[in-house]
């Protein structure tokens, strides 16, 4: 039984412009279709905006989702930041998939659509707004992102820095010989254990968090496991860059791991190139299944994450 209630408001919307419709694999997520013509008339209106100009001038990121919400209207900004805080739902896809695209076009659309739902963090690992990385048959990176052959376990992001993340976009731009590697996911209501967890002596215990050196983040962070947003609790938590102090906490922070990888509530998403998924970070965790060994294996993932508007 889910930990709460699961009361789902209806976000559902058809226009001339695009489509919201209940997600295929989730009860939880919504899909978003755009209608060609419109996408057409958006990148139409950012050609003359390049990407060094959207990373070197922070006001053109909102110029561009000004564009954004100009062609699709407010309705659809505003229906999907109720989407993206809803805690019913909390999360959507959206495809820009046969529309052959460019890695800038992806990212330039990517930063509209983030920026109607709130201001990006500062991504250390790429020293951008964003982040573009690649996961391949080998790797010699310091965490489980790029080793495409190891489960990624469920967590949270941005636990390691002293800034909120609510929200995180995570956008496939490009694969090639991939089987496997689906984006797994999990709504903290439907965790099946997660009372237990949530009023454990440790749930409120403050982790510290230290990043690897590959994140360029040097600082140290402590935070709750749990945390309470409007009455509702929220969680933050990686396994592989927690500290715990004692036996006891890491055997808190293992079981939850644990109990969360094998939840049966759990979903595998299947996320097709130029696709993207956009979820509450506070109330959702992500991770990514293995990929089956390929030595050709090669696929290109765009990153943003942020806060909401104030």
């Amino acid at each position: 039984m889910s930990m709460l209630e699961k009361n789902v408001l209806d976000f559902s919307q058809k226009t001339s412009q695009y489509n919201i419709a209940p997600h295929s694999q989730s009860s939880r997520m919504y899909h978003v279709e755009l209608e060609d013509s419109a996408l057409k008339s958006f990148f139409e209106k950012t050609r003359s905006i390049e990407v060094q100009e959207l990373e070197y001038v922070p006001y053109m990121r909102y110029i561009v989702s000004g564009i954004l919400q100009d062609v699709f209207g407010e309705e659809f900004t505003n229906t999907l930041q109720q989407i993206l805080q809803d805690r019913s739902t909390g999360g959507y896809t959206l495809g820009l998939d046969d529309k052959q695209l460019t890695a800038d076009e992806y990212v330039i659309f990517s930063t509209a659509l983030t920026h109607l739902m709130g201001q990006c963090n500062f991504d250390a690992m790429s020293g951008k707004y964003y982040a573009r990385f690649t996961v391949k048959h080998t790797d010699e990176s310091d965490s489980y992102l790029r080793q495409a052959y190891r489960l990624f376990t469920l967590h949270t992001d941005g636990t390691f820095v002293d800034e909120s993340t609510d929200w995180l976009l995570m956008m496939k731009m490009q694969e090639e010989n991939a089987v496997g590697g689906e984006s797994r996911l999990l709504h903290l209501d439907d965790w099946e254990d997660a009372n237990h967890f949530v009023n454990h002596p440790y749930a409120r215990k403050e982790i510290t968090y230290k990043a690897p050196s590959s994140k360029n983040v040097d600082q140290e962070i402590k935070r709750k496991t749990f945390f309470y947003q409007d009455g509702k609790p929220c969680i933050c938590f990686i396994d592989q860059f927690a500290n715990p102090e004692s036996i006891d906490e890491a055997r808190y922070l293992k079981d939850l791991s644990s109990s969360m990888e094998n939840d049966r509530n759990l979903i595998e998403l299947g996320l097709p190139v130029g696709h993207l998924v956009m979820v509450n970070n506070l109330f959702w965790l992500h991770g990514r299944a293995a990929f089956e060994p390929n030595e050709n294996l090669h696929r290109e993932l765009l990153r943003q994450r942020g806060r909401f508007h104030v």
